[in-house]
């Protein structure tokens, strides 16, 4: 039976197109960091560190140790400065991405959230831990799920993998205690979210911003728009059938 649902948010939940959030978002950034170094030269650090934070196999240290050991190699900016600069714009600028991108929170996505928690599962919000938890709140607001007692959420603070990663789906199943028979994956990523099937999870792929990663994709156990995923989901008899 299925106890425990996993969703990733962005394109899932969130709906938008990630490109357009990604360019925002870097965009955003800089120009915050801009007082302190090349802005250039600050996005070339940030994706560089983010990419050993994805690529990383050290399962002795979060994501947030793997980030900043990889950013801050040979850097000349104090780190007393640069911290509470992006931590100000966390708080201040980020939110503003929202109004840039025109998001909306889709009807059916709280609705949903709120009955699952009712109808007893545990329900994980599996979003790649690239970025801080304030960031993934903030976006999980856009929305309209933030502020329920969600069982999991993964950030980049408390998580030591990133997807594509099948250690990154493990870390979750170990923490929570259950097997991948126990489990759904909902995402629209047919690598970073449909990987989670080679555990044995149980997949289902939202059509609707889809993201396809080619060579490197999976064939999903089920798959559907968003009101398809509603749909499924809301099957009780179907659920206990899945497994």
């Amino acid at each position: 039976m299925i106890t425990t649902i996993l969703f990733d948010l962005d394109g899932t939940l969130v709906h938008y197109e990630y490109d357009d959030f990604l360019s925002a978002y870097l965009d955003g950034v800089a120009k915050k960091a801009a007082c302190l170094m090349d802005p250039q030269r600050f996005v070339k650090r940030l994706l560089r560190a983010t990419e050993a934070m994805i690529t990383s196999m050290d399962g002795t240290r979060t994501n947030m140790q793997v980030f900043w050991d990889h950013f801050t190699q040979g850097l000349d900016v104090p780190l007393e400065e640069l911290i509470p600069l992006l931590d100000d714009f966390y708080l201040r600028d980020y939110p503003q991405i929202k109004d840039i991108l025109d998001i909306a929170p889709h009807p059916a996505a709280r609705r949903l959230m709120e009955q699952l928690m009712e109808d007893g599962y545990e329900v994980v919000i599996a979003t790649n831990p690239v970025f801080p938890e304030a960031a993934i709140h903030e976006r999980m607001r856009w929305g309209g799920i933030e502020g329920l007692p969600y069982d999991l959420i993964t950030t980049y603070e408390n998580s030591r993998f990133c997807k594509p990663n099948i250690q990154y789906y493990s870390e979750i199943l170990q923490q929570l205690g259950r097997s991948p028979h126990e489990c759904i994956m909902v995402g629209n990523h047919t690598c970073e979210d449909l990987v989670a099937g080679d555990l044995g999870i149980t997949t289902f792929l939202v059509e609707d911003y889809i993201l396809d990663d080619g060579p490197f994709r999976r064939e999903p156990d089920y798959r559907g728009s968003f009101e398809d995923m509603v749909d499924f989901l809301a099957d009780e008899r179907f659920l206990t059938a899945v497994s």
